[in-house]
């Protein structure tokens, strides 16, 4: 690894997650991580964009939970299973980072209708196409027209989701949760115990279908231990 920068904190913002609170993040800046070095700051709960790696330290509250999946003790719910099945013709692919205009537009796309945000094709390359450690994208195709991309970090143990973009024209095929699906699916072909699918929040309801996901682990903060949920 190539320390940039090293762990600092950062001012209280509002936090963009639930209302009323004010957040902070640890972070540092770093490149060139092995998959062992992504391993350990997975396992105690810190994220990544880019070159920016972190994790929350707010005041009072620890309500972002890191959650991973059991690869291998992963049964699809009934009404995932309905995802699959809606997707049936979806066609799936795993590539190597690999910028396209044809990926920024779908970014771009998608911040918009989602997030009412305008977004920079340099920041979007530099995010996402300037990796600090080992990384792959996932392409979805409808009608042989690219439909979603995934971002996925890989460790030695686990692939983890940094970010997910769709068409949102074609939101009623749900390729959030089919995403995840396949992705939890090629871990487990890759023998990777773990899906790392980001923080938690039971309050929050966009981040309500990440615990749908069984069987899964949720990071306590306090003992710094992962605790398996089932059912």
């Amino acid at each position: 690894m190539i320390s940039i920068q090293t762990a600092d904190f950062t001012e209280e913002f509002e936090c963009p997650y639930l209302d009323g609170i004010k957040a902070r993040n640890e972070y540092f800046f770093a490149m060139d991580l092995s998959k062992a070095e992504l391993d350990r700051y997975l396992n105690e709960g810190w994220r990544k964009f880019g070159w920016y790696y972190f994790r929350p330290q707010c005041k009072g509250c620890s309500k972002c939970i890191p959650l991973r999946i059991l690869t291998d003790d992963f049964k699809a719910s009934r009404s995932q299973r309905k995802v699959l099945k809606k997707n049936a013709h979806t066609e799936f692919k795993v590539c190597a980072l690999e910028y396209r205009d044809e990926i920024f537009e779908l970014y771009q796309k998608h911040s918009k209708v989602r997030f009412d945000q305008d977004v920079e094709q340099q920041e979007f390359i530099e995010t996402h196409y300037f990796p600090s450690c080992p990384a792959v994208q996932t392409e979805y195709y409808v009608d042989d027209q690219l439909a979603a991309v995934g971002f996925l970090d890989h460790s030695t143990t686990s692939l983890s989701s940094v970010y997910f973009v769709y068409d949102t024209d074609l939101a009623h095929l749900s390729l959030g949760v089919f995403s995840a699906l396949m992705e939890i699916d090629l871990a487990s072909r890759m023998q990777l115990p773990y899906y790392h699918l980001g923080y938690w929040i039971e309050e929050n309801k966009s981040m309500r279908y990440k615990n749908k996901f069984l069987a899964h682990q949720l990071y306590d903060w306090d003992t710094k231990e992962w605790k398996t949920v089932d059912k």
